[in-house]
């Protein structure tokens, strides 16, 4: 078949290193479908393209690569927008390539016939609509480029049905890129990492000024250390000056849970304690009290001008690749004070915490308080586990207690907090490791976004091992409820619903656990399985996650 502007684009993707496309079946995009049989692009195709489309961005967050959904026109993008948002609130290189009506009986009411962009420019780097087949290639290409550009995001491009048919010879800028060679044979791979420029001297300067005056500072890694492959770096500065380190989304496992210089449960203190809280690839937000920290003095430092915390009005702010603004303060900088006293202070808060959760983490309390499920998992888990969390209150909890010790292995939703997350990143989870263990941790409520997508996992033959924390209610919004009202509506769930037996009807296996006694066994079980497997614990609705965000 001659090629077309589906071709194109496939042929672009190729390029990049795409290998796997994930989708939901629409007839809009057939021609990309088309192209992808053709360069052996693996579509995988879902039940929502919500799924789709987080399992897109799953796969851009485990690879630090792009990740591409392809959706149909209409619902099919509308579908779509939650994931795209959580995307760009990530900063995730998410490439999502849409279906449109054809442009040639625009207006006239066309199948499924509506413009796309103006529901997706606020929460994209660029939404664009290629109606030129001959362009494809092309605008594929600059879209990958640009959602891998720091600061990241995703890309949002259109095609025409009609156009998207089309034969087509690449035109334009696109034959510079020699797109003739890459549709006959599949070219080579065009893929590179694309670096934010070096901070300015200036930048680096002051905050090693402020570093090396500091008693008492305390650094915090964020997602985007992992995005810009700056973990090393990271650790040699806290190493080098001797600072005390906490982690936060991908930035966990950056440095290993169990190193000495690393604190979760000391969190609290060190930053109410602290006299410069150095921040480090994450925005200024809720999970960081907004970037302000006691009296503490903050430095911001981020790989693009755009992501900077003005709100906080930050005493320096460094803007640049990690990796390049980590080295050079850790060169320029020298700390004046003895870090030892600080250390062990820090040390000894995370001792007195963790001796007060033992009981919770091994008690045998009847229904399962949720942290006894993290208690005995802890123990499964391998250091490269990939864990992945979609939920409220049952997953908070991982949040605090499931320690990660390599880069890359913790997906949660990140401050948008949007639920349905887990089935997509589940799936782009086992194609991208699939030696390791990959486990997904769902609340009952959030199995209801995505839990049909399953049948995803078992049709693909993607084992993962999935534990539901089913308390029966919407535990988030319950018990603040009750404190606030007196009262709640609209926060109850079926008690006890056996959501191993759906997963089961769906081709994959699971059990309902009811005591802590035996979940040991049944998490043995699921490992072994080679299956989809859903464990189904009932836990206690009576405990209500300890909060002290401020989210306003």
């Amino acid at each position: 078949m001659e090629a077309n502007g589906g071709h194109q684009a496939a042929a672009a993707l190729r390029a990049h290193g795409v290998d796997v496309v994930y989708t939901l079946s629409g007839g809009h995009i057939f021609p990309l479908y088309d192209g992808c049989v053709q360069r052996e692009i693996r579509l995988l195709d879902v039940r929502h393209e919500q799924t789709a489309t987080f399992a897109a961005e799953g796969h851009a967050k485990l690879t630090r690569g792009i990740g591409v959904a392809a959706v149909t026109a209409g619902p099919g993008v509308t579908n779509a927008i939650s994931p795209i948002t959580s995307a760009h609130f990530n900063g995730s290189p998410v490439l999502v390539l849409g279906g449109r009506a054809p442009q040639g009986r625009w207006g006239s009411g066309s199948l499924q016939e509506m413009d796309h962009l103006p529901l997706v420019r606020s929460i994209t780097k660029r939404a664009e609509t290629v109606f030129d087949p001959a362009a494809a290639a092309g605008a594929v290409h600059d879209a990958v480029t640009e959602a891998l550009t720091p600061h990241r995001g995703p890309v949002f491009l259109d095609f025409p049905l009609d156009s998207f048919f089309l034969p087509a010879e690449p035109s334009g800028e696109a034959q510079g890129h020699a797109w003739r060679e890459l549709l006959e044979d599949g070219g080579v791979r065009l893929s590179r990492e694309v670096r934010a420029p070096a901070p300015g001297s200036d930048q680096v300067l002051a905050a090693a000024r402020l570093l090396s005056d500091a008693e008492r500072p305390v650094l915090v890694g964020g997602s985007d250390v992992w995005w810009d492959g700056a973990w090393q770096a990271l650790a040699n500065l806290a190493q080098e000056l001797r600072i005390p380190v906490v982690l936060n989304g991908m930035g966990r496992g950056c440095m290993p849970a169990d190193h000495e210089l690393v604190f979760s449960r000391a969190r609290s203190v060190a930053f109410r304690e602290a006299d410069l809280v150095v921040v480090v690839g994450t925005p200024l937000d809720f999970r960081l009290g907004f970037g302000h920290f006691g009296r503490a003095r903050v430095v911001h430092i981020q790989d693009s001008p755009s992501v900077l915390g003005g709100h906080a009005s930050p005493a320096a702010s460094v803007a640049g690749d990690l990796n390049s603004a980590l080295t050079a303060i850790a060169d320029a900088a020298t700390r004046r004070s003895d870090p030892e006293a600080w250390i062990e202070k820090l040390r000894g808060a995370e001792q007195t915490k963790r001796a007060g959760e033992r009981d919770e983490l091994e008690g045998d309390s009847h229904p399962i308080h949720p942290a006894r499920v993290y208690g005995i998992l802890s123990s499964k888990l391998d250091r490269d586990a990939v864990v992945i969390c979609d939920g409220g209150d049952f997953v908070s909890y991982a949040g605090k207690l499931v320690e990660s010790y390599t880069p890359g292995c913790w997906l949660d939703p990140g401050p948008y907090g949007c639920l349905g997350t887990g089935l997509g990143y589940a799936a782009a989870a086992r194609i991208v490791h699939p030696d390791r263990q990959v486990v997904l941790l769902l609340g009952d409520g959030a199995f209801g976004f995505s839990g049909l997508d399953f049948d995803t996992l078992v049709r693909h033959r993607l084992p993962v091992v999935a534990i539901v924390g089913n308390n029966g209610i919407w535990g988030l919004e319950k018990h603040p409820m009750q404190m606030l009202y007196g009262y709640d509506v609209a926060a109850d769930l079926r008690q006890e619903t056996a959501y191993d037996a759906v997963v089961k009807a769906l081709g994959g296996a699971g059990e309902t656990v009811e005591k802590a006694s035996e979940l040991p066994d049944a998490l043995d079980r699921a490992f072994e399985s080679g299956v989809p497997y859903l464990i189904n614990v009932l836990t206690d609705p009576s405990v209500a996650y300890p909060r002290s965000s401020n989210l306003a």
